[in-house]
């Protein structure tokens, strides 16, 4: 491990070899991932919305408020939980199995060249171990279940946006929106309220980190930076989105 300071901030970075290490070390019973930016780079929930718009999935008039929506949010006038959820509730109407097709089709196309092989080989070896693997995320969950197929983790392990669905078809009746301490509540609801491991991104994965027995930030934006310092949690970049590689070789 090193040292590092990022904008001023002090904190400890592992390698991928010691990272792996201390993950598998622990020989965790259950093991929490947020999805985007930890599984793999980018937010696959504004890229579903977008594609959505492109494809012809959502109507003009539905596309322009929820692009509406989305700027106020982007200037910090709609908070993360409300637009997470108006992210989810703008398919009300919609089939969700033709919501689903979608979600299919834009993770083949624009996620799946996005995992982190690291994260995939680390998840690979989990459940090798028997350990029992959660998606916590509050991007909707047409993405994140099909996202994370690929992980070996199942639809009842997923913990995402969600709406109710009547007969096949989408409602805007929000069921869950697990971000920031709703996270951490949402485990606490089915009964994992101090998984041994934690791993997440950003300021909304805060919550759940500090409940876990041992906390992973794996490309930590800068304000996760912060908190890791001041909670003395190591860090961690995969190679696709290490900020100092070159530096570090």
């Amino acid at each position: 491990m090193v040292v590092t300071n990022t904008n001023a901030v002090s904190v400890v970075r592992f390698s991928t070899p010691e990272f792996i290490q201390a993950v598998l070390s622990l020989q965790p019973r259950v093991a929490v991932f947020d999805c985007d930016g930890t599984l793999w780079s980018g937010d696959a929930g504004y890229g579903f919305m977008i594609w959505s718009i492109e494809t012809g999935l959502l109507s003009r008039d539905t596309a322009d408020w929820i692009d509406s929506r989305h700027r106020s949010y982007r200037k910090g006038e709609v908070s993360e939980y409300t637009m997470c959820a108006e992210m989810t509730q703008v398919y009300k109407g919609l089939r969700e199995q033709e919501v689903r097709h979608s979600a299919q089709e834009f993770l083949k196309l624009h996620v799946e060249k996005n995992i982190f092989p690291e994260m995939e080989s680390l998840l690979a070896e989990l459940r090798s171990l028997g350990t029992e693997i959660w998606a916590v995320s509050s991007t909707n969950n047409w993405v994140i279940e099909q996202g994370v197929e690929r992980f070996g983790i199942p639809q009842e392990r997923v913990l995402a946006a969600c709406v109710r669905v009547n007969n096949g078809v989408i409602t805007d009746e929000v069921l869950d929106v697990p971000t920031d301490d709703g996270k951490a509540a949402s485990l606490q609801r089915v009964g994992r309220p101090r998984p041994d491991a934690v791993f997440g991104n950003s300021v909304h994965d805060a919550a759940m980190l500090q409940i876990a027995q041992h906390a992973f930030p794996v490309n930590p934006t800068q304000a996760l930076v912060h908190i890791s310092s001041e909670a003395g949690w190591p860090i961690y970049y995969p190679a696709a989105v290490d900020p100092d590689k070159d530096r570090l070789k």
